[in-house]
């Protein structure tokens, strides 16, 4: 075998957002050696995105709040195919891992008494969300590196996992390549936690960065682990639409729960046209109460624009496709009107939006302050990922841990904003506790060199095709047939055009051409991305075809109602001997007495 870098840890963390961060703190607090690979320089990872805020039932601003209702909100706003035990887990924990990273030193916005602010946010019922302005994802990367610098663990930054290395079932290591040179690296351990983040780069509008494209989901599926509700990809109703160069990008939630409106081409609030039944009772009918709930108003219903994502996003969508969307085919969403409520509006917007501000201002010359951004729906996050235990978070490959968006189970058929960045902190905490358990509990497995060097052998592949297909085109075609066919309403034809085109894309991307060498080359990190993009994209597309009805984040027009056959079973996707891709209903564990209990009572 060829001779490569070899790092040897006891739990092997990939992936350095807040789910990976938090994981290797609390490995390392155990007493053994972690290692954190990340795909980008450390400080760059997605989470620092996330901008409106931690959900946790802290009820610092209502003091209704509590974990029954945060649970609760969860379980509907997931259409009650989440897994129970995670959305139970997570609602009971939240507050302390809120409290915990305040006192690790995170600056949170505060009430007048001194205690964390929280904000209103779609799909909760209570304002629930911890923030700091609208830049919380990054103050909480700051605070986890600042916290984990000192805990004594390795950090391999710019490098790529192409392998996850199994022996007799189990894991025992990683193998992958420096980004920068081009060298391939042997990362030994005894358990490893995969914190890789999501899929958006499989489709061409979406708020996610240029790493979420599904390793995570794609390494622990070809090693054996089982594949969640990949049919449930949420799509944010609101990502800037004009300038086209920053087409996708992210406009929180939090200018809704600030008061921000959503209007038509004719300046008509559309959303109160269409208020499902069973958020009925807790949705404004006017105008008036919708703005006194967003001013803290406990009487006070919200307003329209705070349902969840998945029915703002149709809704969005039906205004644009009857004709009555905004000149850039979007929707307007407007903050300015309320300077016509205080007498502050100005600054209050600069002060409680600050990144949304300078984000119009600088990439689209507008004032926020003064006119409306044009919105519309983009790829924002996945609901399924690696199938995992709910209190340890090891998927069904001994060793192998899972947390953040790459694991599923929490959120069901659609995710609660700000649900993410407290299911990072939960579940990254589960995840390096039980990784640095299981480590301790198991020795150094032995490293399959003839795989080592199949997988180095493949990589290196793309340099020796002559006339072969451009990794880059490959991956926009991809990025295209998914957001044209698998997007926000889907129907069984185009699916199974998806499915018959992604055959030909593997074929291309199998003689992807590369030239140039290993240093340096952007052209050959694309193309080894392919194959993790592509296997997503299979999976969303046949388990979107499998669940044959409407439900959350999973639109079928020729389906359009829910069917009761699916309201217990959750798509289950594994590999099979010959390597394609089998899926099945699995059945839904029962909910325990107590919580159902707790979910007719906050009914």
């Amino acid at each position: 075998m060829a001779e490569y870098d070899s790092f040897t840890h006891d739990v092997l963390v990939i992936g350095a957002g807040g789910a990976g961060l938090r994981a290797a703190i609390e490995a390392s607090a155990a007493g053994v050696s972690v290692g954190l690979v990340c795909k980008s320089l450390l400080g760059k990872a997605h989470t620092v995105m996330a901008e409106g805020g931690i959900a946790a039932a802290l009820a610092n601003v209502d003091d209704r709040d509590n974990w029954r209702v945060h649970f609760a909100d969860t379980m509907r706003g997931g259409q009650y195919v989440n897994n129970w035990r995670m959305a139970e887990l997570h609602a009971k924990e939240a507050p302390d891992r809120v409290r915990e990273l305040e006192a690790w030193g995170a600056v949170f916005d505060r009430t007048k008494d001194g205690r964390i602010l929280q904000r209103n946010f779609g799909g909760h019922r209570y304002p629930r969300l911890a923030h700091v302005g609208d830049r919380t994802g990054l103050e909480m990367i700051r605070t986890l590196q600042d916290h984990g610098v000192h805990q004594g663990i390795d950090v391999h930054m710019e490098h790529t996992v192409l392998a996850l290395l199994t022996q007799d079932g189990r894991v025992v290591g990683a193998f992958g390549y420096e980004r920068e040179r081009g060298r391939f690296r042997i990362f030994r351990a005894k358990a490893v936690v995969l914190a890789t983040g999501g899929i958006g780069r499989a489709y061409s509008i979406t708020s996610n960065s240029w790493e979420y494209t599904g390793d995570g989901h794609s390494l622990a599926y070809r090693a054996g682990a089982e594949l969640i509700d990949m049919e449930f990809v949420q799509f944010h109703p609101t990502g800037m639409v004009w300038p086209p160069s920053v087409r996708g990008i992210l406009v929180t939630e939090g200018v809704r729960g600030e008061g921000g409106v959503l209007t038509n081409r004719a300046g008509r609030r559309f959303m109160f046209d269409d208020i499902p039944e069973n958020y009925r009772t807790q949705t404004a009918d006017s105008e008036e109460e919708g703005w006194r709930y967003c001013q803290g108003d406990k009487n006070a219903r919200r307003p329209p624009e705070l349902l969840t994502r998945d029915h703002v996003a149709r809704c969005i969508v039906r205004e644009i496709k009857e004709g009555r969307g905004s000149p850039h085919g979007g929707v307007f969403l407007d903050i300015a009107w309320i300077k016509k409520r205080l007498a502050n509006g100005t600054d209050h917007i600069k002060r409680k939006l600050p990144s949304m501000y300078h984000q119009f201002k600088q990439l689209a010359d507008i004032d926020i302050t003064e006119q409306p951004m044009e919105v519309g729906p983009t790829t924002h996050y996945v609901m399924g990922g690696i199938h995992v235990d709910a209190d340890t978070q090891m998927s069904r490959v001994p060793g192998l841990f899972a947390a953040g968006e790459c694991a599923a189970g929490i959120n069901g058929a659609n995710r609660l904003g700000g649900n993410s960045l407290s299911d990072l902190l939960v579940f990254g905490k589960r995840a390096g506790e039980y990784a640095a358990k299981f480590a301790q509990d198991n020795s150094l497995g032995e490293i399959d060199h003839a795989m080592v060097e199949g997988v180095a052998g493949e990589a290196v592949r793309p340099f020796d095709e002559s006339g072969g297909a451009n990794p880059y085109e490959v991956q926009r075609d991809l990025q295209e047939l998914m957001q044209a066919n698998v997007g926000i309403v889907r129907t069984e034809t185009e699916m199974q055009f998806a499915l018959e085109e992604l055959q030909g894309l593997k074929r291309r991307a199998a003689q992807a051409e590369v030239t140039g060498h290993r240093e340096f080359n952007p052209a050959w990190h694309t193309a080894l991305d392919l194959q993790n993009l592509l296997t997503v994209a299979e999976a969303v597309t046949r388990a979107a075809l499998e669940r044959k009805e409407s439900r959350g984040a999973q639109f079928r027009d020729d389906y359009p109602e829910k069917n009761e056959r699916f309201s217990t079973v959750n798509t289950m996707i594994s590999r099979t001997e010959d390597g394609s891709m089998q899926i099945r209903l699995e059945p839904l564990k029962e909910m325990p007495d107590h919580l159902k209990r707790v979910i007719e009572e906050m009914k």
